[in-house]
């Protein structure tokens, strides 16, 4: 068992907006993953599916029950791992994870990661109040645990997750195998590396206030305050730095209150100054989304991935759930099957190339912008321009429903890729 992390902490920063803080009745979601510099990031879909009875699936590290059947499922993951850092699923439900640390020690015993829960979530879940019923069975029932990097080097941390639909939106903090939930169901809420449930807990573990009183974090007496029962009393330096970003992205949130859409969704994202946006100390945003999730089941919900790291410098493009989703190799990693040393015993004694082609191609252009900054201004702006018709097209189709038919909607995400990729070349 360890107290806190072998290295600095990686930071990651959600948000949600519900009406009335979005300018439209519709649900806003948006994260940035702040990972390893050198992580790889890929954009997978997995159609539904259903599996036979008794069959079991292989997550990153730990194999488990299989569900009778499984949702599809769009995801912005590392590419070393089986979960993700954040994604969605055909019916509209979002989520995405956070590293947090807590009185209960984290564990290097292999067992379910933080962005297992994620995928397992999504997959198994309809909506947030389902996905969080299954993301807190599975982490009572199995834990979590084990290397959240590509590293031999103990790297483990606990997780808090924000699980967002069409109608409402759930933070999930955990502890262990212990956990809390608050339900939002209107206004503006992020969250940043750090316990923030205090007094609202609107589901819970059963033995929660049990285990806290035993432990003599909590005296049994007044309001139970989950946060002041489980926030370590010498939390790592960068949990306490994280304070600053939850406190920035949370006035960013203010300043947008009644107006958020999903373009300020992405300008909260490609912040710098509070931290949001970052590239400090080994890590880096290594890959942003954003989702609009409207009230109208009528109208389909559409899914941002820049797939590529740095939003300030990325493009967000869009993804819509049909019955004929066009694969996207270009952000898929290349494949190392068994010889993958996240896979090997002893896991991760090498390391192998898992940059896809949008990420080298970005990579590249990134290079020649240092070279060449008026260049990199044009490429920047022609960019903008891209993605802004992207939006411009999206309104359209979320306000007039109409546009583009569902072969077209599913080639979206796929021709945004392609589009993008001829800007670097």
């Amino acid at each position: 068992m360890a107290d806190g992390p072998a290295a600095p902490p990686c930071s990651c920063d959600c948000f949600v907006s519900l009406p009335p803080g979005s300018q439209r009745d519709e649900v806003i979601f948006g994260k940035n993953s702040d990972r390893p510099s050198d992580e790889v990031q890929e954009v997978v879909y997995f159609p539904a599916a259903s599996h036979p009875p008794g069959s079991k699936v292989e997550c990153t590290y730990i194999e488990i029950p299989q569900a009778e059947s499984t949702h599809a499922v769009v995801l912005s993951r590392p590419a070393w791992l089986w979960g993700a850092e954040m994604g969605a699923n055909e019916h509209g439900v979002c989520i995405g994870n956070e590293a947090v640390w807590t009185r209960v020690p984290v564990s290097d015993t292999e067992a379910l990661l933080g962005m297992d829960l994620v995928r397992l979530g999504l997959e198994r879940g309809a909506s947030a109040r389902e996905a969080l019923g299954v993301i807190t069975a599975l982490l009572e029932q199995h834990g979590q645990g084990g290397r959240c990097r590509e590293d031999p080097a103990l790297f483990s941390y606990h997780n808090t997750f924000l699980l967002a639909d069409r109608s409402e939106a759930w933070v999930l903090e955990t502890a262990g195998r212990l956990w809390a939930a608050q339900r939002v169901t209107a206004g503006v809420k992020n969250i940043s590396n750090q316990l923030t449930i205090t007094t609202q807990v609107d589901a819970e573990h059963p033995e929660l206030r049990q285990e806290a009183q035993a432990r003599g974090w909590w005296s049994g007496e007044g309001d139970f305050s989950f946060s002041d029962a489980f926030t370590p009393d010498d939390p790592p330096a960068r949990m306490e730095a994280a304070k600053q970003r939850y406190r920035g992205g949370t006035e960013l949130l203010r300043q947008r209150q009644g107006s958020v859409t999903a373009g300020a969704m992405m300008e909260i994202l490609r912040d710098r100054p509070s931290g949001i946006c970052m590239d400090s100390g080994g890590f880096r945003t290594t890959g942003s989304m954003v989702s609009i999730l409207p009230r109208d089941p009528e109208r389909p919900c559409v899914h941002f991935f820049t797939a590529t790291p740095d939003p300030s410098r990325s493009v967000f493009k869009p993804f819509i759930f049909t019955e004929a989703v066009t694969p996207v190799p270009r952000v898929r990693s290349p494949q190392f099957g068994a010889a993958d040393p996240a896979r090997t015993q002893p896991r991760f004694q090498s390391r192998v190339d898992r940059r896809h082609e949008l990420y080298r191609a970005h990579e590249a252009a990134l290079s020649a912008v240092e070279a060449d900054p008026d260049w990199g201004s044009q490429l920047q702006e022609t960019l903008r321009d891209l993605e802004q018709q992207g939006l411009s097209d999206i309104t359209m189709i979320l306000q007039e429903g109409g546009g583009l038919g569902e072969e077209e909607l599913g080639d979206l995400f796929f021709d945004c890729v392609d589009t993008e990729m001829k800007f670097y070349q």
